[in-house]
């Protein structure tokens, strides 16, 4: 029996589930991975192979110097991360993107985790909550149904969402404060901070209805077979507002009732679009109620008709799909545990990260976790100015709670560099900045956390 209390069960071969136990079982630790196809199949999966990629064959940018997720993936590299290694043995030209040749990467990923002696795959379900042993769920977008009932049990429904309902995300420095200003509606709020909460886009009649005009024409995307538009009303889209009467978002989230432009106070806008602050730093603003079914092309075209948001950057655009993901900020501790039952660590998607890199990075992370503890060891704190710091302290405690929405990785979430300007000119020197203070701060955590196989 102490032998069955050093080993680690994960549940999930994706990406995270497979990363997750490529870094465990070469810590030493006898690494069990529960996946249930092909015995029990999905939607969107064909294979019962461990780490098949589902929609896109990009990991995207592969710049470590300029681009956040890019840093991602030299983070993973150096780490010795089983995904990156596959993702660099099978990949595509496609200019200064890392894509994937998908089915030879998932064969590789699935063979190389099979060929370890300490590693085997069981595929029954896993349908429940284990009490005891040490647990990864990495179960990702598709977890099962039965094993989601068992989650919101545990966590409380409201905080499992199995629908995305995603509003666009705007870097602060992107919009234009000359039209914009800061305020709460009717100053609501005790501190000055709360009173000037929500950033103000005003609109005249002609502006509100050519945005209209373009948000009842743009494409949409349809739901993929599997998924139901179960839409509630505190989660609508706007063009399905829209489509209930031209006034209805000016009545709702574009009401421009207790505000007063502090641009032109005698100015009463016809209808505002509000942004509100998405993390703490203060560096990315959602735009309150806007979640959407339209393109992503589509969007950024609509969106930046906004007055002030005429150049803006997006972190993120909107989107409402199937993906169960728990309320991290409130239920997991910094070593990814959950907090009601820390023998249970997540990991990947279903933590609130999104994409394939930032989902095998929170694998690659609750491993090296998980196996640490069983080993009797504790690994220091992530530095939280490496990406995968940046993204860990973003799920456990660096979102807003009540706003919480899966995330890619993106300088966003990077606490700012002194010294250095803001703005779109000094991006490139920001960035490189970022990612150079990353790297010594993730090649200084490795050296101090290396596990000793015990």
């Amino acid at each position: 029996m102490a032998g069955m209390d050093k080993t680690l069960h994960i549940i999930g071969g994706g990406m995270a589930g497979s990363e997750a136990a490529w870094q465990a079982a070469r810590a030493g630790v006898n690494v069990v991975i529960h996946e249930m196809r092909p015995k029990v199949e999905t939607f969107a999966h064909r294979t019962g192979n461990l780490a098949e990629m589902v929609c896109s064959n990009s990991f995207r940018s592969d710049d470590d110097e300029q681009n956040a997720v890019g840093l991602l993936h030299w983070e993973m590299r150096q780490a010795g991360g089983l995904i990156m290694q596959m993702a660099d043995r099978h990949r595509l030209p496609a200019g200064g993107a890392l894509a994937v040749d998908r089915d030879p990467f998932s064969q590789s990923v699935t063979d190389a985790l099979h060929a370890l002696p300490n590693v085997s795959v069981s595929h029954e379900e896993i349908t429940g909550l284990p009490d005891t042993g040490h647990w990864i769920i990495a179960t990702g977008p598709l977890t099962s149904d039965a094993l989601g009932q068992a989650i919101a049990r545990e966590t409380g429904a409201e905080r499992l969402a199995f629908f995305d309902a995603i509003a666009p995300i705007v870097y602060a420095d992107s919009i234009d404060m000359s039209v914009v200003w800061a305020q709460s509606r009717y100053d609501k709020g005790e501190t000055e901070a709360e009173q000037k909460a929500y950033l103000n886009c005003p609109m005249t009649k002609p502006q509100y209805e050519a945005f209209i005009d373009a948000l009842l024409a743009a494409d949409k995307t349809e739901f993929h077979e599997g998924e139901t538009a179960g839409y509630f009303d505190g989660c609508l889209p706007i063009e399905v507002m829209a489509e209930r009467g031209r006034e209805t978002l000016r009545h709702g989230p574009m009401k421009p009732i207790g505000l007063t432009n502090a641009h032109a106070p005698s100015d009463k806008p016809y209808a505002v679009v509000q942004l509100r602050r998405d993390n703490a730093l203060g560096t990315l603003f959602n735009i309150v109620g806007f979640q959407t079914k339209m393109k992503y092309g589509a969007q950024t075209d609509v969106f930046r008709m906004i007055p002030g948001l005429e150049n803006a950057s997006f972190a993120r655009l909107g989107g409402i799909h199937r993906n169960t993901f728990i309320n991290s900020p409130t239920l997991l501790d910094a070593q990814m545990r959950l907090k009601s039952r820390p023998n249970i660590r997540f990991a990947g998607q279903i933590t609130g990260v999104e994409g394939y890199v930032e989902s095998s990075a929170m694998g690659l992370l609750a491993g090296r976790m998980a196996a640490a503890e069983i080993l009797g060891q504790t690994l220091p704190q992530v530095p939280q100015d490496t990406a995968m710091g940046a993204l860990i302290h973003h799920i456990t405690g660096g979102a807003e709670a009540k706003t919480f929405q899966p995330m890619n990785v993106n300088f966003g979430l990077f606490r700012p560099v002194d010294g250095l300007k803001g703005g779109r000119r000094g991006r490139k020197d920001r960035y490189k900045a970022y990612t150079d203070r990353a790297k010594a701060a993730w090649a200084a955590w490795l050296d101090q956390s290396a596990l000793d196989a015990a």
